[in-house]
């Protein structure tokens, strides 16, 4: 039974990071690379998969050391052990991915200094067991990525004609070159943001709604 109730704990820790606590959309947490990668939609998968390594390992590493790092300098060695997982992927993604490293340039790099990632050490991975801040860093990193995508996928397509590099609508398409200039960024990310907390609104209208004919 205490299995049971730890993995389904486990389930509900990843599953808030990608639509209920989604780090982006709700939180508003990590706008530096969510508006500067996402011009494209590889651009935008590279970046979630280097946070979510990231995230991950220093989540883990940070849960399982918790009770042997000082307080004193817990914020100093979580920044230590973020730094190391961002340059392992720094250099992995360099020598795989050449042209993806040189178009997320500096990025990479200060994902030491998201807020997204130290929060979670210092919110969750601290003060959680190793299954769960491994659970809490999956889903959080897979919402982060999700939006990333979102973002990525439909500037590229607005600004480029393609997803993936793939042309979608062929020579006479004309782009919204905007799409894919700090400005689209901006524009599409307030939209996007509009959209979830409509459908978030409409949930809790629901709900409510729900309540009263209930009480009733």
């Amino acid at each position: 039974m205490s299995d049971l109730n730890s993995s389904a704990r486990a389930y509900t820790e990843f599953a808030k990071g990608i639509w209920k606590e989604n780090p982006v959309f709700v939180q508003v947490l990590g706008m530096c690379p969510m508006l500067a990668v996402t011009n494209t939609a590889i651009n935008a998968v590279a970046m979630g998969a280097a946070t979510l390594f990231v995230l991950v390992g220093s989540s883990f590493l940070v849960s399982l050391l918790r009770n042997y790092i000082p307080k004193q300098v817990r914020i100093s060695t979580y920044i230590v052990i973020i730094a190391t997982f961002v340059t392992v992927i720094d250099y992995v993604l360099k020598a795989a991915a050449p042209e993806v490293h040189r178009d997320l340039g500096a990025f990479i790099a200060l994902i030491v200094v998201n807020c997204l990632i130290l929060g979670r050490q210092e919110a969750f991975a601290s003060r959680n067991t190793v299954k769960m801040a491994v659970a809490d860093a999956l889903g959080m990193s897979a919402g982060f990525a999700f939006a990333l995508l979102c973002l990525g996928g439909v500037r590229e397509i607005l600004g480029s004609g393609s997803l993936f590099g793939i042309s979608l609508f062929g020579p006479n398409f004309e782009p919204w070159v905007v799409m894919i200039l700090p400005p689209g960024g901006f524009i599409m990310l307030g939209l996007i943001l509009f959209f979830f907390s409509w459908l978030e609104q409409r949930a809790r209208d629901r709900r409510a709604r729900a309540a009263l004919e209930g009480g009733a």
